[in-house]
């Protein structure tokens, strides 16, 4: 099996909290080889099982039971990190300014919610859907942006299935450690 990157949605935050330390042990005593984490946010690189047939089932299933509670999670693999970073749209962007939102999956309703968003109302701030990434330009950064909220709000009333974002530091990080 190839090195994979599992992206945890809503780790350590509101409470939800997940030691890495213990996650590492855990997900290795399930058979995944080289895990490695990077810091809290919930990003896990390692090697799964051979077997699992729906790995992000799989690995939802096993990094819950370490959790104590549900924690949805997507999975890249090194080849898909690798053409995200080369489809940015964005390349003027620095690092906190770009953000990247991993779906699971393509829906009409993501694509429904992001057409919902009146982009004009939140300029500069700007998004390009590429596959199932959703790419987040953030020039004044992630902690006053007006997109994600309009975006959440248009994906509640989809009914969307939600993504974990990472800034663009994260993301060619986690590229590094896929490759290292």
């Amino acid at each position: 099996m190839e090195r994979i990157v599992a992206l945890l949605r809503g780790v350590n935050v509101g409470g939800r909290r997940l030691s890495m330390a213990e996650l590492r042990a855990h997900l290795s005593a399930h058979g995944c080889d080289d895990v490695a984490t990077y810091i809290q946010s919930g990003n896990v690189v390692l090697t799964p099982p051979s077997g699992p047939a729906d790995l992000d089932d799989w690995l939802s299933t096993r990094i819950g039971e370490a959790a104590g509670f549900d924690v949805p999670t997507v999975t890249r693999s090194a080849a898909e990190i690798d053409s995200v970073v080369a489809a940015n749209p964005y390349p003027q962007a620095s690092g906190t300014q770009l953000h990247v939102v991993f779906f699971p999956a393509v829906s009409a309703e993501i694509e429904a919610a992001i057409a919902a968003v009146d982009l004009d109302a939140v300029a500069p701030e700007t998004c390009t859907l590429a596959g199932r990434d959703l790419y987040l330009y953030l020039p004044n950064g992630m902690g006053r942006a007006a997109l994600p909220v309009a975006l959440e709000k248009a994906g509640r009333k989809q009914r969307s299935p939600g993504g974990t974002s990472r800034n663009w530091n994260t993301v060619r990080k986690l590229q590094e450690m896929l490759h290292g």
